[in-house]
């Protein structure tokens, strides 16, 4: 339904979007992350045809909708659009705003599919209300519902719950999602927030400065980060030295560790291994020992900061029933079912 091929966008000689390639089957969500700046929007305003591309091309359907040489208007594209701060006209009731793409069907038309919209939305009986007589929750439920009235073949939001609380923001994400998968809409979000992703997407990818560093699943990104900086971006963790020993092993401070990824290295190659906190298990029979050096809670469970004998901390995680002071002496066990492997210094540059 969606593919781009080494897409490239630019204001004059500044480049913003940098050789990305990605695609979306019909019906699959997916999703853009990255930092402020980084050039998801002017990318999905790319794909929506509000920006011309300078390299590469974006295709629809199948259909080529932008290349240097070609510029599909956004209103040929059949793509909707929600926006950041929703864009709901505010002298039109919620019925007339929801219908105010299909207003070329007939009354009776409109009528149906509004209404099974608002019913979709959980907002059934809200079409005579005002965009002001709503909360920012409702708003967006109408937002999404006004740009799906028209069944578009790809529907683009570009951060649409930032401006809602974390806690509604994460319920209307698994909200959204049920209605998308239920519409059959193929859709691509945008959104600094890991976890909208992880409620939203099937597959999603993390930018940083204008590349698309990796495309993947939500589960690759977490457990196979192609690159360090999606290993940063997604989830916490630390790196560890290591070195990979003559049986293809990594030597480090927690000790020898295994796994396939090991076999494509040589002895004696220097490594940074990620350890993700639930990688680490607090057991006090271990002995392997540490330090609680910091910690902070999170209802369910303490997040902690430990203290290895050689100065390095890791970050572990334990169920907020046990609690574990600063300064107390641990043992760690490692929960790792694979490693991920970074070439020494590779994170630094």
């Amino acid at each position: 339904m969606l593919k781009l091929s080494g897409t490239e966008v630019g204001f004059g000689r500044t480049t913003i979007v940098d050789d990305v390639t990605l695609s979306l089957d019909e019906g699959e969500i997916g999703c853009l992350l990255g930092p402020s700046g980084c050039g998801k929007t002017t990318l999905l305003r790319a794909i929506a045809g509000f920006e011309p591309v300078q390299g590469g091309r974006i295709e629809l359907n199948g259909q080529l909708v932008s290349s240097p040489a070609q510029l599909v208007p956004p209103e040929k594209r059949g793509v909707g659009m929600v926006f950041q701060d929703f864009a709901l006209f505010p002298h039109l009731t919620v019925f007339e705003n929801i219908a105010f793409g299909i207003r070329e069907q007939s009354q009776d038309e409109q009528k149906r599919r509004v209404h099974q919209l608002l019913d979709h939305v959980g907002l059934a009986g809200y079409g005579p209300r005002y965009p002001h007589q709503l909360s920012g929750g409702q708003q967006q439920r109408i937002a999404l519902a006004r740009a799906l009235a028209p069944k578009p073949k790809l529907l683009l939001l570009d951060e649409p719950f930032s401006s809602l609380d974390a806690e509604l923001r994460e319920s209307l994400a698994t909200e959204v999602r049920a209605l998308l998968k239920e519409e059959g809409i193929t859709a691509l979000l945008v959104t600094h927030d890991q976890q909208e992703a992880f409620a939203l997407a099937d597959k999603a990818g993390v930018m940083y400065h204008g590349r698309l560093l990796q495309w993947d699943t939500p589960y690759g990104l977490y457990h196979r980060p192609a690159h360090h900086l999606v290993a940063d971006f997604i989830g916490i963790g630390v790196l560890l030295h290591g070195s990979v020993t003559e049986d293809l092993k990594v030597d480090t401070v927690l000790g020898l560790l295994h796994g396939d990824e090991v076999q494509r290295g040589t002895e004696g190659e220097a490594v940074d291994v990620l350890i993700r906190p639930d990688d680490i298990v607090i057991d006090e029979s271990s002995e392997r020992r540490a330090k609680i050096v910091a910690r902070g809670f999170r209802g369910a469970h303490f997040l902690y900061t430990a203290e290895l004998q050689d100065g390095s901390h890791l970050i572990c995680m334990a169920p907020s029933h046990h609690e574990y002071k600063v300064n107390q002496e641990v043992g760690l066990r490692l929960n790792m079912d694979h490693l991920v492997l970074f070439p020494a210094g590779y994170c630094d540059t």
